[in-house]
């Protein structure tokens, strides 16, 4: 049985603290997980999990080796990596990331990518809510906040700046919008994820919010783009989404002269100990992606 691959899978029950996690996470029987970690324990001569029927933790042993094992997997994979060609490298990828930003953003990044890397398969979820990336299966999560879960490793790889934006038929009928005050006598189209929708703006040292009224809300971003569109109301939208559609004049930006919250997105991963080499070259890959775009 292969060393590497066995202290890679011992490593996983570690982390998910489960046979069976681990088993689904790596798509792996039960019976060959278990098989890998005892396979670690004969070769060290040591037992290194305590299995209980809730959970499977560290022994002392374990705790003392842990770190080594870690290191050792490291080494061998950045000499992997060094030595082996990117047309050759094989694997697949789940990635959690938001309708919106996967379709305008990520599917052409994608495209770039599986060029350089053609053996490497990619899983696409992409719904806007929060995953347990570990019970389901996911390898990298791609998220728009300043708030990051602090229980994952979090590479920033850009700004994301938005506008408020409304069809030219819906701002032809109702009252000028002036000031970021005139909003609350407008349809405006919210994010169901918060229950009260306070707009935040800056302009220079002024700082001013408003809470608005939403008759109409989604959970997803480009859902309140085609309302707003449709003439329903106004909603606020990335810039990867408005900016085409300002240009050709299929949506106005409201309130232009005042600067909305500008947030960080964040490829985010469950632990930087147990990243495979398909995982290491999207995220690589991505981050000089989008710094060149």
């Amino acid at each position: 049985m292969d060393r590497l691959t066995a202290v890679q899978v011992l490593l996983d029950v570690a982390q998910t603290q489960s046979f069976t996690a681990t088993s689904d996470r790596l798509a792996m029987s039960r019976p060959m997980v278990t098989r890998h970690v005892e396979a670690v324990e004969n070769w060290l001569g040591a037992r290194l999990l305590q299995r209980t029927t809730r959970k499977v933790s560290l022994t002392s042993a374990g705790e003392q080796v842990l770190p080594d094992l870690q290191r050792w997997v490291e080494q061998a994979s950045q000499l992997e990596e060094q030595l082996m060609p990117s047309q050759a490298l094989r694997g697949l990828v789940r990635i959690s990331v938001s309708m919106s930003f996967g379709f305008s953003m990520l599917m052409p990044a994608l495209q770039a990518f599986r060029q350089q890397y053609p053996g490497i398969k990619i899983d696409v979820d992409a719904q806007d809510r929060t995953v347990d990336m570990v019970s389901e299966r996911v390898d990298l999560a791609i998220r728009t906040t300043n708030t990051p879960n602090a229980n994952l490793i979090g590479r920033e790889f850009a700004l994301c700046h938005s506008k408020l934006v409304a069809s030219p038929a819906y701002l032809t009928q109702f009252p000028v919008i002036a000031k970021p005050q005139d909003l609350v006598t407008h349809a405006c189209l919210g994010y169901k994820n918060f229950g009260r929708h306070i707009w935040h703006f800056r302009r220079g040292e002024q700082q001013q919010e408003v809470e608005v009224s939403c008759d109409i809300t989604a959970n997803e971003a480009t859902v309140l783009l085609h309302g707003s569109m449709a003439g329903l109301g106004i909603s606020m939208q990335p810039d990867y989404l408005t900016d085409e559609k300002i240009a050709n004049g299929e949506l106005v930006w409201v309130l232009p002269e005042w600067q909305l919250t500008t947030l960080k997105m964040y490829l985010l991963y469950p632990s930087r100990k147990h990243v495979s080499h398909p995982v290491r070259a999207l995220i690589d890959f991505l981050l000089q992606y989008f710094k060149n775009h």
